[in-house]
Protein backbone atom coordinates (compact mmCIF):
# COMPACT_ATOMS: atom_id res chain seq x y z
CA UNK A 1 0.00 0.00 0.00
CA UNK A 2 3.09 2.29 0.85
CA UNK A 3 4.29 1.76 -2.73
CA UNK A 4 1.12 2.68 -4.27
CA UNK A 5 0.95 5.88 -2.28
CA UNK A 6 4.63 7.10 -3.20
CA UNK A 7 4.04 6.22 -6.64
CA UNK A 8 0.85 8.27 -6.70
CA UNK A 9 2.73 11.21 -5.05
CA UNK A 10 5.13 10.87 -7.73
CA UNK A 11 2.81 10.75 -10.32
CA UNK A 12 0.33 13.51 -9.43
CA UNK A 13 3.96 15.71 -9.09
CA UNK A 14 5.23 14.65 -12.44
CA UNK A 15 1.78 15.50 -13.90
CA UNK A 16 1.59 18.91 -11.97
CA UNK A 17 5.11 19.80 -13.20
CA UNK A 18 3.79 19.43 -17.11
CA UNK A 19 0.79 20.78 -16.61
CA UNK A 20 2.56 24.29 -15.34
CA UNK A 21 5.85 24.17 -17.47
CA UNK A 22 6.77 27.94 -17.72
CA UNK A 23 8.07 29.52 -20.93
CA UNK A 24 11.46 28.63 -20.57
CA UNK A 25 10.80 24.91 -20.44
CA UNK A 26 8.55 25.06 -23.01
CA UNK A 27 11.67 26.87 -25.23
CA UNK A 28 14.54 25.64 -26.65
CA UNK A 29 16.91 26.31 -23.30
CA UNK A 30 17.38 30.34 -24.89
CA UNK A 31 14.03 31.85 -24.08
CA UNK A 32 12.47 34.24 -21.56
CA UNK A 33 8.78 34.98 -20.64
CA UNK A 34 7.13 38.21 -22.13
CA UNK A 35 5.48 40.01 -18.84
CA UNK A 36 2.12 39.24 -19.99
CA UNK A 37 3.53 35.40 -19.98
CA UNK A 38 5.11 35.87 -16.32
CA UNK A 39 1.95 37.79 -14.76
CA UNK A 40 -0.40 34.75 -16.36
CA UNK A 41 1.64 32.00 -15.15
CA UNK A 42 1.58 33.14 -11.19
CA UNK A 43 -1.96 33.73 -11.45
CA UNK A 44 -2.26 30.37 -12.85
CA UNK A 45 -0.31 28.76 -9.76
CA UNK A 46 -2.17 31.07 -7.42
CA UNK A 47 -5.92 29.79 -9.05
CA UNK A 48 -4.50 26.31 -8.64
CA UNK A 49 -2.13 26.14 -5.62
CA UNK A 50 -3.89 27.23 -1.97
CA UNK A 51 -0.10 27.53 -0.57
CA UNK A 52 0.56 30.03 -3.67
CA UNK A 53 -0.56 34.34 -3.28
CA UNK A 54 -0.23 36.95 -5.27
CA UNK A 55 0.19 40.53 -3.58
CA UNK A 56 0.03 43.78 -4.67
CA UNK A 57 2.35 46.33 -3.32
CA UNK A 58 3.39 50.04 -5.62
CA UNK A 59 4.09 50.53 -8.86
CA UNK A 60 6.83 51.00 -11.30
CA UNK A 61 7.52 54.70 -12.85
CA UNK A 62 5.30 53.58 -15.65
CA UNK A 63 2.36 53.17 -13.20
CA UNK A 64 2.23 49.18 -13.45
CA UNK A 65 1.47 47.42 -9.97
CA UNK A 66 4.69 45.19 -8.60
CA UNK A 67 3.44 42.22 -7.45
CA UNK A 68 4.95 39.80 -5.31
CA UNK A 69 4.66 36.11 -5.44
CA UNK A 70 4.11 34.24 -1.78
CA UNK A 71 4.77 30.66 -1.08
CA UNK A 72 3.52 29.91 2.09
CA UNK A 73 2.79 26.46 3.71
CA UNK A 74 1.46 27.26 6.73
CA UNK A 75 -1.06 30.09 6.45
CA UNK A 76 1.32 31.67 9.11
CA UNK A 77 2.10 35.42 8.24
CA UNK A 78 4.52 35.47 11.33
CA UNK A 79 6.42 32.72 9.76
CA UNK A 80 10.12 33.89 8.27
CA UNK A 81 10.79 35.11 4.78
CA UNK A 82 13.33 35.17 2.50
CA UNK A 83 13.03 37.71 0.32
CA UNK A 84 13.99 37.41 -4.03
CA UNK A 85 14.22 40.16 -6.20
CA UNK A 86 13.81 39.71 -9.70
CA UNK A 87 14.43 41.91 -12.67
CA UNK A 88 15.89 45.02 -11.56
CA UNK A 89 17.47 44.85 -14.68
CA UNK A 90 15.56 43.12 -16.81
CA UNK A 91 18.37 42.26 -19.30
CA UNK A 92 19.36 40.01 -17.12
CA UNK A 93 16.63 37.72 -16.54
CA UNK A 94 18.02 34.52 -15.24
CA UNK A 95 16.07 34.82 -11.86
CA UNK A 96 13.29 35.76 -13.31
CA UNK A 97 12.71 32.03 -14.79
CA UNK A 98 14.48 30.86 -12.36
CA UNK A 99 11.79 31.81 -9.99
CA UNK A 100 8.94 30.87 -11.97
CA UNK A 101 10.11 27.44 -11.71
CA UNK A 102 10.98 27.34 -7.78
CA UNK A 103 7.66 29.01 -7.36
CA UNK A 104 6.19 25.87 -9.49
CA UNK A 105 8.02 23.04 -7.61
CA UNK A 106 6.94 24.70 -4.25
CA UNK A 107 3.24 24.67 -4.74
CA UNK A 108 3.48 21.17 -6.08
CA UNK A 109 5.44 19.43 -3.44
CA UNK A 110 8.53 18.76 -5.57
CA UNK A 111 10.53 20.98 -2.90
CA UNK A 112 9.08 20.55 0.63
CA UNK A 113 9.14 23.56 2.45
CA UNK A 114 7.90 24.22 6.09
CA UNK A 115 8.38 27.00 8.57
CA UNK A 116 9.16 29.54 5.81
CA UNK A 117 7.55 32.07 3.46
CA UNK A 118 8.92 32.79 -0.13
CA UNK A 119 8.23 35.64 -1.15
CA UNK A 120 9.73 36.93 -4.70
CA UNK A 121 9.45 40.25 -6.59
CA UNK A 122 7.96 38.73 -9.64
CA UNK A 123 9.97 41.98 -11.72
CA UNK A 124 10.97 44.65 -9.96
CA UNK A 125 11.51 47.00 -13.28
CA UNK A 126 8.20 46.44 -15.34
CA UNK A 127 9.20 48.80 -17.33
CA UNK A 128 12.08 47.96 -18.28
CA UNK A 129 11.01 44.75 -18.80
CA UNK A 130 8.41 45.71 -21.18
CA UNK A 131 11.45 47.08 -23.50
CA UNK A 132 11.82 44.00 -24.92
CA UNK A 133 14.77 43.69 -27.43
CA UNK A 134 17.54 41.52 -28.35
CA UNK A 135 20.48 43.62 -28.34
CA UNK A 136 21.41 46.23 -25.54
CA UNK A 137 23.56 43.53 -24.13
CA UNK A 138 26.09 43.26 -26.74
CA UNK A 139 28.38 41.21 -24.34
CA UNK A 140 25.53 38.70 -23.04
CA UNK A 141 25.21 35.07 -24.39
CA UNK A 142 20.79 35.31 -24.15
CA UNK A 143 18.28 34.40 -24.10
CA UNK A 144 16.88 35.11 -27.28
CA UNK A 145 15.04 38.44 -25.86
CA UNK A 146 15.06 40.30 -22.82
CA UNK A 147 14.14 43.70 -21.19
CA UNK A 148 16.38 46.94 -20.36
CA UNK A 149 18.70 48.10 -17.92
CA UNK A 150 17.07 51.52 -17.54
CA UNK A 151 12.94 51.48 -16.29
CA UNK A 152 10.86 54.33 -17.73
CA UNK A 153 12.65 57.21 -16.67
CA UNK A 154 16.17 55.90 -17.15
CA UNK A 155 17.45 55.25 -13.93
CA UNK A 156 19.53 52.08 -12.82
CA UNK A 157 17.32 50.74 -10.17
CA UNK A 158 20.39 49.08 -8.32
CA UNK A 159 21.69 52.79 -7.55
CA UNK A 160 18.64 53.98 -5.86
CA UNK A 161 17.82 52.55 -3.06
CA UNK A 162 18.70 55.35 -0.43
CA UNK A 163 17.93 58.02 -2.42
CA UNK A 164 14.58 56.66 -3.90
CA UNK A 165 13.95 58.65 -6.78
CA UNK A 166 11.83 56.08 -8.59
CA UNK A 167 8.38 54.59 -7.48
CA UNK A 168 10.01 51.61 -8.15
CA UNK A 169 12.28 52.07 -4.84
CA UNK A 170 9.81 53.45 -2.67
CA UNK A 171 7.77 50.75 -3.24
CA UNK A 172 10.52 48.10 -2.73
CA UNK A 173 10.71 49.85 0.86
CA UNK A 174 7.30 49.08 1.51
CA UNK A 175 7.53 45.48 0.77
CA UNK A 176 10.65 45.25 2.48
CA UNK A 177 9.25 46.19 5.56
CA UNK A 178 6.15 44.32 5.13
CA UNK A 179 7.63 40.99 4.78
CA UNK A 180 10.99 41.95 7.29
CA UNK A 181 12.68 38.88 5.98
CA UNK A 182 15.66 37.07 7.57
CA UNK A 183 17.49 36.62 3.76
CA UNK A 184 17.40 38.21 0.53
CA UNK A 185 18.64 37.55 -2.81
CA UNK A 186 19.37 39.72 -5.75
CA UNK A 187 19.13 37.95 -9.17
CA UNK A 188 21.53 39.22 -11.36
CA UNK A 189 24.01 38.53 -14.81
CA UNK A 190 27.65 39.92 -14.67
CA UNK A 191 29.56 42.23 -16.73
CA UNK A 192 33.42 42.23 -17.07
CA UNK A 193 36.09 39.47 -17.33
CA UNK A 194 36.20 36.20 -18.87
CA UNK A 195 36.87 32.70 -17.15
CA UNK A 196 35.31 29.43 -15.85
CA UNK A 197 33.02 29.83 -13.35
CA UNK A 198 28.88 29.53 -14.13
CA UNK A 199 28.60 31.48 -11.16
CA UNK A 200 29.62 34.40 -8.65
CA UNK A 201 27.82 35.94 -6.03
CA UNK A 202 28.65 39.28 -4.18
CA UNK A 203 27.60 38.28 -0.19
CA UNK A 204 26.78 42.03 1.99
CA UNK A 205 30.14 43.08 2.64
CA UNK A 206 31.45 41.53 6.02
CA UNK A 207 32.46 44.46 7.75
CA UNK A 208 29.45 46.47 7.04
CA UNK A 209 27.27 43.44 8.68
CA UNK A 210 29.22 43.98 11.94
CA UNK A 211 31.66 42.03 13.30
CA UNK A 212 28.50 39.27 14.54
CA UNK A 213 26.48 39.16 11.50
CA UNK A 214 29.24 39.16 9.10
CA UNK A 215 31.55 36.56 10.59
CA UNK A 216 28.41 34.36 10.97
CA UNK A 217 27.34 34.93 7.38
CA UNK A 218 30.87 34.87 5.49
CA UNK A 219 32.51 32.02 7.40
CA UNK A 220 29.48 29.88 8.76
CA UNK A 221 26.07 30.61 6.36
CA UNK A 222 27.48 31.66 2.82
CA UNK A 223 30.04 28.71 2.54
CA UNK A 224 27.48 25.93 3.59
CA UNK A 225 24.65 27.44 1.04
CA UNK A 226 27.42 27.04 -1.62
CA UNK A 227 28.55 23.75 -0.76
CA UNK A 228 25.55 23.09 -2.64
CA UNK A 229 26.57 24.19 -5.71
CA UNK A 230 29.69 22.11 -5.53
CA UNK A 231 27.32 18.89 -4.96
CA UNK A 232 26.01 20.23 -8.11
CA UNK A 233 29.08 20.62 -9.71
CA UNK A 234 28.25 24.59 -10.39
CA UNK A 235 31.74 26.33 -10.54
CA UNK A 236 31.39 29.29 -8.49
CA UNK A 237 34.00 31.94 -7.32
CA UNK A 238 32.93 35.27 -5.27
CA UNK A 239 32.36 38.14 -7.83
CA UNK A 240 35.07 39.34 -10.10
CA UNK A 241 34.91 42.90 -9.76
CA UNK A 242 37.26 44.32 -12.56
CA UNK A 243 36.23 45.29 -16.42
CA UNK A 244 38.58 45.64 -19.23
CA UNK A 245 41.19 43.65 -17.72
CA UNK A 246 42.21 39.92 -16.84
CA UNK A 247 41.78 38.88 -13.15
CA UNK A 248 44.74 37.36 -13.43
CA UNK A 249 46.33 39.95 -10.69
CA UNK A 250 43.80 39.41 -8.81
CA UNK A 251 40.32 41.22 -7.59
CA UNK A 252 38.55 43.06 -5.00
CA UNK A 253 35.73 41.97 -3.00
CA UNK A 254 32.88 44.22 -3.79
CA UNK A 255 31.52 47.29 -1.40
CA UNK A 256 27.78 47.17 -1.48
CA UNK A 257 26.92 51.08 -0.07
CA UNK A 258 23.78 51.59 0.86
CA UNK A 259 22.61 52.77 -2.99
CA UNK A 260 22.81 48.90 -3.44
CA UNK A 261 20.16 46.49 -3.33
CA UNK A 262 22.40 44.21 -0.30
CA UNK A 263 23.80 47.47 1.35
CA UNK A 264 19.98 48.89 2.19
CA UNK A 265 18.84 45.46 3.28
CA UNK A 266 21.53 45.28 5.44
CA UNK A 267 20.75 48.88 7.51
CA UNK A 268 18.14 46.37 8.67
CA UNK A 269 20.57 43.50 9.45
CA UNK A 270 19.31 41.31 6.87
CA UNK A 271 21.71 39.05 5.32
CA UNK A 272 21.99 38.87 1.26
CA UNK A 273 24.07 37.68 -1.65
CA UNK A 274 23.90 39.52 -5.35
CA UNK A 275 23.72 36.29 -7.43
CA UNK A 276 25.60 36.88 -10.10
CA UNK A 277 25.56 34.29 -13.19
CA UNK A 278 28.19 34.77 -16.08
CA UNK A 279 27.40 36.36 -19.00
CA UNK A 280 28.77 34.42 -21.41
CA UNK A 281 27.74 31.07 -20.39
CA UNK A 282 24.58 29.31 -21.98
CA UNK A 283 21.67 30.65 -20.14
CA UNK A 284 20.10 27.38 -19.49
CA UNK A 285 22.88 26.73 -17.19
CA UNK A 286 23.03 30.06 -16.20
CA UNK A 287 19.09 29.87 -15.09
CA UNK A 288 19.92 26.34 -13.49
CA UNK A 289 22.72 27.96 -11.48
CA UNK A 290 20.19 30.63 -9.72
CA UNK A 291 17.39 28.31 -9.11
CA UNK A 292 19.95 25.51 -7.25
CA UNK A 293 21.12 28.64 -5.20
CA UNK A 294 18.44 30.03 -4.28
CA UNK A 295 16.91 26.35 -3.36
CA UNK A 296 20.02 26.00 -1.34
CA UNK A 297 19.30 29.27 0.45
CA UNK A 298 15.87 27.96 0.97
CA UNK A 299 17.28 25.21 2.45
CA UNK A 300 19.70 26.39 4.84
CA UNK A 301 17.24 29.23 5.82
CA UNK A 302 14.14 26.56 6.88
CA UNK A 303 16.97 24.29 8.98
CA UNK A 304 18.40 27.85 10.91
CA UNK A 305 15.60 30.68 10.98
CA UNK A 306 16.09 30.29 14.87
CA UNK A 307 19.52 31.02 14.89
CA UNK A 308 19.65 33.81 11.97
CA UNK A 309 16.99 35.69 14.02
CA UNK A 310 19.22 35.28 16.86
CA UNK A 311 22.09 36.76 15.36
CA UNK A 312 20.38 39.74 13.86
CA UNK A 313 18.83 40.83 17.23
CA UNK A 314 22.69 40.29 18.89
CA UNK A 315 24.25 42.00 16.34
CA UNK A 316 22.43 45.61 17.29
CA UNK A 317 24.80 45.44 20.75
CA UNK A 318 27.37 46.49 18.51
CA UNK A 319 25.41 50.07 17.03
CA UNK A 320 24.41 51.19 20.46
CA UNK A 321 24.59 55.47 21.56
CA UNK A 322 28.27 55.75 22.05
CA UNK A 323 29.75 53.53 20.39
CA UNK A 324 31.73 53.89 17.37
CA UNK A 325 30.52 53.66 13.92
CA UNK A 326 32.14 53.45 10.29
CA UNK A 327 30.95 55.72 7.78
CA UNK A 328 33.80 55.56 5.23
CA UNK A 329 35.48 52.23 3.94
CA UNK A 330 38.98 51.82 2.06
CA UNK A 331 40.40 48.43 0.47
CA UNK A 332 42.43 46.52 2.78
CA UNK A 333 45.36 45.66 0.52
CA UNK A 334 47.03 44.01 3.43
CA UNK A 335 44.08 41.23 3.80
CA UNK A 336 44.79 38.84 1.36
CA UNK A 337 43.12 35.56 0.36
CA UNK A 338 44.54 33.09 -1.96
CA UNK A 339 42.06 31.63 -4.29
CA UNK A 340 42.37 28.73 -6.60
CA UNK A 341 40.67 30.45 -9.32
CA UNK A 342 40.34 28.92 -12.75
CA UNK A 343 40.42 31.02 -16.18
CA UNK A 344 41.10 31.59 -19.36
CA UNK A 345 45.09 32.28 -20.48
CA UNK A 346 44.22 36.40 -21.66
CA UNK A 347 46.95 38.21 -24.00
CA UNK A 348 46.67 40.79 -26.28
CA UNK A 349 46.33 40.14 -30.25
CA UNK A 350 45.90 42.74 -33.45
CA UNK A 351 41.92 44.13 -33.49
CA UNK A 352 40.62 43.65 -36.53
CA UNK A 353 38.44 47.05 -36.32
CA UNK A 354 40.95 49.16 -35.26
CA UNK A 355 44.49 47.13 -35.49
CA UNK A 356 45.28 48.08 -32.57
CA UNK A 357 46.25 45.42 -29.43
CA UNK A 358 43.47 44.21 -28.04
CA UNK A 359 42.38 42.03 -24.82
CA UNK A 360 40.81 38.38 -25.44
CA UNK A 361 40.59 35.10 -23.49
CA UNK A 362 41.80 31.49 -25.17
CA UNK A 363 39.36 29.69 -24.50
CA UNK A 364 41.59 26.87 -25.35
CA UNK A 365 43.71 27.17 -22.25
CA UNK A 366 42.22 27.51 -19.44
CA UNK A 367 44.02 27.52 -16.04
CA UNK A 368 43.83 26.91 -12.42
CA UNK A 369 46.52 28.84 -10.36
CA UNK A 370 46.40 30.85 -7.02
CA UNK A 371 44.88 33.85 -7.56
CA UNK A 372 44.86 37.03 -5.00
CA UNK A 373 41.30 37.79 -3.79
CA UNK A 374 41.04 40.66 -1.42
CA UNK A 375 38.31 40.36 0.96
CA UNK A 376 38.69 42.77 3.78
CA UNK A 377 38.00 46.59 4.02
CA UNK A 378 38.54 48.93 6.84
CA UNK A 379 37.23 51.94 7.98
CA UNK A 380 38.53 55.39 7.19
CA UNK A 381 36.11 57.59 9.55
CA UNK A 382 34.34 57.07 12.21
CA UNK A 383 31.55 58.37 14.23
CA UNK A 384 29.97 58.27 17.74
CA UNK A 385 26.36 57.07 18.00
CA UNK A 386 24.27 59.89 19.59
CA UNK A 387 21.50 58.99 21.49
CA UNK A 388 19.51 61.05 19.42
CA UNK A 389 18.74 62.72 16.07
CA UNK A 390 16.63 65.89 15.84
CA UNK A 391 15.30 66.78 12.70
CA UNK A 392 13.34 69.84 12.29
CA UNK A 393 9.49 69.87 10.78
CA UNK A 394 10.49 71.11 7.92
CA UNK A 395 12.58 68.47 6.92
CA UNK A 396 9.45 67.42 4.47
CA UNK A 397 11.47 64.66 2.57
CA UNK A 398 13.60 63.80 4.71
CA UNK A 399 10.76 62.71 7.35
CA UNK A 400 9.18 61.12 4.62
CA UNK A 401 12.34 58.58 3.87
CA UNK A 402 12.09 57.72 7.50
CA UNK A 403 8.23 57.39 7.71
CA UNK A 404 8.44 54.87 4.55
CA UNK A 405 11.20 52.90 6.20
CA UNK A 406 9.21 52.47 9.48
CA UNK A 407 11.38 54.88 11.45
CA UNK A 408 9.97 55.39 15.68
CA UNK A 409 9.68 59.64 15.71
CA UNK A 410 9.16 61.28 18.57
CA UNK A 411 7.29 64.53 17.94
CA UNK A 412 8.42 67.56 20.59
CA UNK A 413 5.49 68.69 22.88
CA UNK A 414 6.79 72.34 23.18
CA UNK A 415 9.09 74.37 21.59
CA UNK A 416 12.25 73.71 23.86
CA UNK A 417 15.70 75.01 23.60
CA UNK A 418 17.95 71.81 23.72
CA UNK A 419 22.05 72.02 23.73
CA UNK A 420 23.01 69.57 20.18
CA UNK A 421 25.67 68.78 18.12
CA UNK A 422 25.30 70.20 14.74
CA UNK A 423 27.79 69.84 11.39
CA UNK A 424 29.11 72.59 9.04
CA UNK A 425 29.85 71.40 5.99
CA UNK A 426 33.60 73.35 5.49
CA UNK A 427 33.99 71.00 1.80
CA UNK A 428 33.15 68.65 -0.69
CA UNK A 429 33.68 67.54 -4.36
CA UNK A 430 30.61 67.03 -7.09
CA UNK A 431 31.15 64.60 -9.50
CA UNK A 432 31.33 66.40 -12.91
CA UNK A 433 28.75 64.74 -14.90
CA UNK A 434 25.04 63.43 -13.63
CA UNK A 435 24.78 60.36 -11.85
CA UNK A 436 21.83 58.34 -11.76
CA UNK A 437 19.65 61.73 -11.84
CA UNK A 438 21.95 63.30 -9.08
CA UNK A 439 25.26 65.38 -8.99
CA UNK A 440 26.53 63.01 -6.70
CA UNK A 441 28.71 64.87 -3.29
CA UNK A 442 31.72 62.97 -2.09
CA UNK A 443 34.59 63.36 0.05
CA UNK A 444 32.58 65.54 2.50
CA UNK A 445 33.95 67.00 5.15
CA UNK A 446 32.16 68.73 8.09
CA UNK A 447 33.20 70.37 11.42
CA UNK A 448 31.07 69.55 14.53
CA UNK A 449 30.00 72.05 17.26
CA UNK A 450 28.23 72.41 20.17
CA UNK A 451 25.37 74.60 20.43
CA UNK A 452 21.89 75.11 21.95
CA UNK A 453 19.34 75.25 19.58
CA UNK A 454 15.90 76.51 19.71
CA UNK A 455 13.17 73.80 18.32
CA UNK A 456 9.58 73.99 17.62
CA UNK A 457 7.10 72.32 19.06
CA UNK A 458 6.47 69.40 16.38
CA UNK A 459 9.94 68.72 15.39
CA UNK A 460 10.78 65.04 15.71
CA UNK A 461 13.43 63.62 18.17
CA UNK A 462 14.70 60.31 16.72
CA UNK A 463 16.75 57.76 19.11
CA UNK A 464 18.92 55.53 17.18
CA UNK A 465 18.23 52.77 20.11
CA UNK A 466 15.60 51.10 17.55
CA UNK A 467 16.40 48.37 14.42
CA UNK A 468 16.54 51.01 12.05
CA UNK A 469 19.72 52.32 13.61
CA UNK A 470 22.13 51.90 10.89
CA UNK A 471 20.14 53.43 8.40
CA UNK A 472 19.96 56.70 10.50
CA UNK A 473 23.66 56.70 10.39
CA UNK A 474 24.09 56.16 6.98
CA UNK A 475 21.82 58.67 6.02
CA UNK A 476 21.85 61.28 8.15
CA UNK A 477 25.77 61.67 8.84
CA UNK A 478 26.90 63.96 6.13
CA UNK A 479 30.39 61.90 5.72
CA UNK A 480 28.90 59.05 5.25
CA UNK A 481 29.43 57.48 1.45
CA UNK A 482 25.18 57.21 0.38
CA UNK A 483 24.41 59.80 3.01
CA UNK A 484 21.26 61.73 2.20
CA UNK A 485 23.70 65.22 1.86
CA UNK A 486 25.45 63.18 -0.69
CA UNK A 487 23.09 62.73 -2.60
CA UNK A 488 22.17 66.29 -2.46
CA UNK A 489 19.29 66.46 -0.22
CA UNK A 490 20.55 69.82 1.58
CA UNK A 491 21.74 71.27 -1.43
CA UNK A 492 19.89 74.48 -0.71
CA UNK A 493 21.75 74.90 2.64
CA UNK A 494 25.44 75.66 0.37
CA UNK A 495 24.02 78.55 -0.96
CA UNK A 496 24.06 82.25 0.30
CA UNK A 497 20.64 84.03 0.33
CA UNK A 498 21.19 87.49 1.54
CA UNK A 499 24.01 90.20 -0.11
CA UNK A 500 25.44 93.14 -0.07
CA UNK A 501 25.80 96.07 -2.57
CA UNK A 502 29.68 96.83 -2.40
CA UNK A 503 29.09 100.84 -2.89
CA UNK A 504 26.59 100.89 0.10
CA UNK A 505 28.81 98.38 2.75
CA UNK A 506 32.05 99.95 1.86
CA UNK A 507 31.32 102.20 4.04
CA UNK A 508 29.89 100.13 7.20
CA UNK A 509 32.87 98.17 6.49
CA UNK A 510 35.25 101.31 7.25
CA UNK A 511 33.27 101.83 10.33
CA UNK A 512 33.17 98.25 11.79
CA UNK A 513 37.10 98.09 11.65
CA UNK A 514 37.21 101.18 13.66
CA UNK A 515 35.08 100.36 16.11
CA UNK A 516 36.06 96.41 16.08
CA UNK A 517 40.10 95.86 17.05
CA UNK A 518 39.28 92.36 17.04
CA UNK A 519 38.32 92.44 13.61
CA UNK A 520 40.35 94.90 12.34
CA UNK A 521 43.17 92.75 13.62
CA UNK A 522 42.31 89.55 11.94
CA UNK A 523 41.66 91.12 9.13
CA UNK A 524 45.34 92.94 8.97
CA UNK A 525 46.62 89.11 9.74
CA UNK A 526 44.44 87.41 7.10
CA UNK A 527 46.22 90.22 4.23
CA UNK A 528 49.75 88.99 5.80
CA UNK A 529 49.19 85.57 5.15
CA UNK A 530 47.13 85.77 1.90
CA UNK A 531 49.00 87.97 -0.39
CA UNK A 532 46.46 87.79 -3.12
CA UNK A 533 43.54 88.88 -1.25
CA UNK A 534 45.80 91.77 -0.23
CA UNK A 535 45.92 93.05 -3.53
CA UNK A 536 42.27 92.58 -3.92
CA UNK A 537 39.80 95.47 -2.52
CA UNK A 538 36.94 93.32 -3.25
CA UNK A 539 37.98 90.63 -1.52
CA UNK A 540 39.35 92.45 0.95
CA UNK A 541 35.47 93.61 1.63
CA UNK A 542 34.23 90.23 1.15
CA UNK A 543 35.76 88.91 4.08
CA UNK A 544 34.97 91.66 6.14
CA UNK A 545 31.24 90.72 5.31
CA UNK A 546 31.38 87.14 5.84
CA UNK A 547 33.60 87.83 9.32
CA UNK A 548 30.96 90.52 10.30
CA UNK A 549 27.33 90.13 12.41
CA UNK A 550 25.31 91.02 9.01
CA UNK A 551 26.49 87.79 7.33
CA UNK A 552 24.00 85.37 7.51
CA UNK A 553 26.03 82.44 9.41
CA UNK A 554 24.08 79.61 8.03
CA UNK A 555 25.64 78.75 4.86
CA UNK A 556 26.49 75.35 5.00
CA UNK A 557 25.14 74.75 8.42
CA UNK A 558 23.75 71.15 8.44
CA UNK A 559 19.82 70.94 9.42
CA UNK A 560 19.74 67.67 11.06
CA UNK A 561 21.16 68.16 14.77
CA UNK A 562 22.56 65.64 17.29
CA UNK A 563 22.19 64.87 21.13
CA UNK A 564 25.62 62.55 21.96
Amino acid sequence: MKYFFILFIFSSTLLFSQKFPTPFEKGNGNQSPTYAEMVKYYDDLAKNFPTITVENFGKDDNGEQIRVVVFNNTQDKKTPVILINNGIHPGEPDGIDATMMLMRDLAIGKIKVNNLRIAAIECYNISGMLRRGSFSRANQNGPEEYGFRGNARNYDLNRDFIKTDTENAKTFQEIFHNYKPIYFIDNHVSNGADYQYLFTYISTNKERLGKTLGDYFNNKMQPEILSHLDKKEILHTPYVNIHGDSPDEGFPAFMDSPRYATGYTTLFNTLGTVAETHMLKPYKDRVRATYEYMLSSIKYVEKNAAEISKVMSESMNEFQPGKKYPIQWKLDSTKVQLIDFKGFEAGKKPSLVSGQPRLFYDRSKPFSRKVKFYNGYQATKEITIPKYYVIPQSENLVLEHLKRNRIRMTPLEKDSAITVELYRITDYKTVKNPYEGRYLHYNTFAKKETRQVQFRKGDFLVSTKQFGAKYLLETLEPEATDSFFNWNFFDAILGQKEYYSDYVFEDTAAELLKKDQVLRTAFEMEKILNPEMAKDGNAQLEWIYKHSKYYEGTVGLYPIYRIP
